[in-house]
């Protein structure tokens, strides 16, 4: 049984259950851009004993809500309206509170802690990646993933793509994610973690506390994209043509 499950992927373990996130999240296992990886190579990554995390995982299917939505069986439109409705409406509140925290902690605390002007400016570039990325997400991508729903439940073709294919921006989508990916690594670099040292004011950490949150979300975020919504609209494109 440990057997199969060390090869089964990372982004697959949090697919068919959401709440073994929580388990990833807190052995620093990356279940989104890194959630092709078999869990047993994910745990060598980590120096991670493969008993110990499946052991851990076990636990945490134990104690998960009945009602944890299942994003498998979930049409193309549900996954985008979710994504748009829940991770992207919480981006576009966090990111412009966050962008005015980073800046004003680097102004303040920069000169004791200079890896804080990096910080605002890995921000800065995190943030107008993501809002370039969700504008193409709602204006491109996911209107693309309702018209192969609505395609489906009529029984027909869907019209000519402009893109010529849903893989196109995919995989523009795929690769704007590893960036977004990278940027959250440098920052958590940055922060020793998103810890305050023990000069931080109450601004300072609210504002790693903002980050560990972004951090988090984005994980999810990703993962319902990379895992379960692209692999779903290839299938059904292809399907349909």
């Amino acid at each position: 049984m440990n057997a199969t499950l060390e090869q089964i992927t990372v982004g697959q373990l949090v697919a068919e259950r959401p709440s073994r996130a929580r388990v990833f999240e807190k052995l620093g296992i990356d279940y989104c851009c890194g959630g092709k990886k078999p869990l047993g190579e994910a745990c060598r990554d980590k120096k991670l004993e493969p008993v110990q995390v499946i052991a851990a995982i076990r636990a945490a299917d134990e104690q998960a809500a009945p009602e944890e939505k299942n994003w498998l069986s979930a049409s193309l439109t549900e996954l985008a309206d979710h994504i748009e409705e829940t991770h992207h409406a919480y981006l576009k509140a966090e990111l412009p509170r966050l962008e005015f925290m980073t800046r004003k902690v680097a102004a303040v605390h920069g000169p004791q802690h200079p890896e804080l002007v990096e910080l605002q400016q890995v921000f800065a570039g995190f943030k107008a990646t993501l809002e370039s990325h969700m504008m193409k997400e709602e204006r491109i991508l996911f209107p693309l993933c309702r018209q192969l729903d609505a395609a489906e439940e009529e029984g027909g073709r869907p019209g000519a793509f402009h893109c010529g294919s849903i893989n196109n921006p995919i995989r523009v989508m795929v690769m704007e994610h590893e960036h977004a990916g990278d940027a959250l690594g440098r920052m958590r670099e940055l922060t020793n973690g998103f810890t305050a040292p023990e000069d931080a004011c109450n601004t300072f950490k609210a504002m790693l506390a903002g980050l560990a949150e972004v951090e988090a979300d984005m994980h999810r975020h990703v993962h319902k994209e990379n895992e379960i919504l692209f692999p779903k609209a290839v299938e059904a494109e292809a399907k349909l043509r």
